[in-house]
């Protein structure tokens, strides 16, 4: 009788002794919950805008989770480059990864599509559609490749800056040497509107139009002066031709083993972390036209954009790129019902 007593209490302590065991549940860490914690990077600077967002993240996440999810945020180059950290990611050694969404097109080409001009009017119609169920139909076969979607942060909206001439409609740039990034994508589109592009690292780019090499530059405001590349650079015009994108996305394995309600936390804050880095970069483009305006940059705030779009040819530009793998007119039409 005494063997069976013994056997019933240690049957009814047992759940309490065992408690907070390693296994990640729902509920506030506070209860008794082993709290599950996650590591989150972010390859840019601590003073970036993408690195402030994933703080922000971090913080949002906590909150909502009532301390259940722990994030520790690492930046700065800390866990290895863009491309590498990915992959870390991808195999599991980094929970959480937000970066630019054009690492990821080195392996999952149905991004590629985001990098399609003049597909958003302005930033904010982009944070609208990518962070929809387009975004989500675009990341959908993150599975395969051992991530999970969470949302679409900003990354800036591409202009040009010029060292020699304002530039206000297409014509302008007819045979202009404009440094593009390393992107068939964007040596295409400027070859198509007549200009001359030099593909050129970052790294490369101001002693490019220091000498010459290059006149123009296609990049956000904000982005010119964080890389300091306007030593050069006399006029600025707002074409709105090319949006960026920034990924936040978790490994599936550390996804798998978070509870429902963890998991759409996670979903959730991340929709509120991308709004906040859309706004960030907002506010940096206006701190930094300031800045651009006292280097003596003169701004053309409304540029024929219509004439860019129209020698393109429009939407049949995009059937260029129709044989590729990523290529999907269903969704190019979805976007741009919205662009009127």
């Amino acid at each position: 009788m005494r063997k069976i007593s013994v056997i019933l209490l240690f049957c009814l302590l047992s759940p309490v002794l065992f408690a907070g065991g390693g296994q990640v549940e729902g509920g506030s860490a506070a209860a008794g919950t082993k709290p599950v914690t996650l590591t989150a990077y972010c390859p840019s600077n601590v003073t970036s805008v993408p690195t402030k967002a994933l703080l922000k993240y971090k913080e949002l996440v906590e909150a909502a989770s009532g301390g259940s999810i722990q994030i520790t945020v690492h930046h700065s180059g800390e866990l290895g480059n863009d491309a590498d950290s990915l992959q870390s990611t991808r195999m599991g050694t980094i929970d959480i990864y937000f970066g630019g969404t054009s690492t990821y097109t080195t392996f999952y080409n149905k991004a590629n599509i985001l990098d399609m001009p003049f597909l958003f009017k302005d930033s904010i119609q982009a944070y609208e559609f990518v962070n929809s169920s387009i975004g989500e139909e675009i990341f959908s076969d993150f599975p395969s490749f051992g991530l999970v979607f969470l949302a679409e942060g900003d990354n800036g909206m591409r202009h040009i800056a010029t060292t020699r001439k304002q530039v206000h409609t297409v014509d302008d740039v007819r045979g202009m040497k404009v440094r593009v990034p390393v992107s068939q994508v964007y040596l295409d589109v400027w070859e198509a509107m007549g200009a001359t592009p030099v593909m050129l690292a970052l790294q490369e780019l101001s002693i490019a139009l220091a000498n010459g090499t290059a006149e123009a530059q296609d990049n956000a405001t904000y982005h010119i002066v964080a890389n300091a590349t306007y030593d050069d650079i006399k006029y600025y015009s707002f074409i709105n031709y090319m949006w960026m994108g920034c990924t936040l996305s978790m490994n599936t394995v550390s996804w798998s083993k978070l509870s429902p309600e963890q998991q759409a936390i996670l979903k959730e804050q991340g929709k509120a972390m991308a709004k906040y880095s859309f706004d960030a970069i907002a506010e940096d483009n206006v701190t930094a036209m300031e800045t651009l305006k006292k280097a003596g940059v003169q701004f053309n705030m409304n540029p024929d954009i219509q004439s860019f779009k129209d020698r393109l040819g429009g939407a049949e530009y995009y059937k260029r790129y129709a044989n590729e793998k990523w290529y999907n007119q269903a969704i190019l039409d979805r976007i741009l019902s919205g662009n009127k």
